[in-house]
């Protein structure tokens, strides 16, 4: 094993490999996958002289922590958490110098749920169509972290950046979501659609990288029966037979049965990935670009 290498001390409730995903291959059932709050993953690259397509480490409410075989640059975006190196206050959103056998420790989130950590070299798992990234749908990439775990790194590219500190948005107090119609909406009642885009709902916890689930009032359908399995794109929002939305991620199904009522800009998707349980979502209306 090369001494440009991390060790995993602690996993964390869900902490995955994830670069920019794996476009392209809907029609061979394989999802997307990739990081959930992408610019958050591009902004922690940049930080440590990555390359925009180098892997980073996305953690889940809870952190982790790692100690390098080799020094390395890190640095830790997405949801504000602390930071230590063996014990000691380290900058969260700016490059922090590891040495080799210290522990970095990320903790749990203040707030929003997914923290970053880019390494200098990014994280070498091995590609499958193309990238790195765990897909918790299919099954494709590399497992989740786990205790013991040793990840392969690769060799710096470019220098650090030097800043302070890099301005990063807050997890949000309330999540905006804007739609456009979707293929199905006439499946559904008038008072239903209105429903949608004007009642508030509630971030639920059954949310994953798959899909951001809500509670809040059901949506009545116009039609019964069910769809012909038909593609579903990032940032559908499919109602299920309880009449709640899942809004569909990164880790999506590329095809589906239950009828697609909206599409959420792409643009907005980051923030639902740092929504917590509980917070309040909003779906509003808007024509296409």
């Amino acid at each position: 094993m090369t001494d440009r290498a991390l060790a995993v001390v602690r996993a964390g409730a869900l902490t995955t490999v994830q670069d920019r995903g794996r476009p392209g291959h809907a029609h061979l059932g394989v999802p997307r996958s990739g990081a959930l709050d992408a610019p958050a993953a591009a902004l922690v690259n940049r930080l440590v002289g990555n390359p925009p397509e180098a892997a980073v480490l996305e953690t889940t409410l809870t952190g982790c922590a790692l100690r390098p075989r080799c020094a390395v640059t890190v640095a830790v975006g997405g949801a504000p958490c602390p930071v230590t190196v063996d014990g000691r206050p380290a900058s969260w959103g700016a490059p922090v110098g590891v040495p080799a056998g210290a522990l970095l420790d990320v903790g749990a989130a203040g707030s929003g749920v997914r923290s970053y950590v880019a390494v200098s070299g990014g994280v070498l798992a091995e590609q499958v169509l193309g990238s790195r990234s765990t897909d918790l749908l299919s099954g494709l990439g590399p497992p989740p972290l786990s205790d013991g775990m040793v990840l392969a790194l690769g060799r710096p590219r470019g220098r650090h950046a030097c800043v302070d500190v890099a301005p990063q948005p807050a997890p949000p107090a309330e999540l905006v979501l804007r739609v456009t119609p979707g293929p199905r909406a006439d499946w559904f009642t008038p008072e239903a659609v209105r429903t949608f885009t004007s009642r508030a709902y509630l971030v639920s916890a059954a949310s994953n990288r798959i899909g951001l689930r809500v509670e809040g009032p059901p949506l009545e359908r116009a039609r019964a029966g069910e769809l012909p399995s038909e593609g579903m794109v990032l940032g559908a929002v499919q109602v299920p037979p309880d009449g709640r939305p899942v809004v569909f991620l990164a880790d999506h199904p590329t095809t589906g049965g239950y009828p697609v009522i909206g599409v959420v800009r792409s643009r907005d998707l980051p923030a639902a990935a740092q929504a917590v349980p509980g917070t309040p979502v909003r779906f509003v209306a808007v024509r296409e670009r």
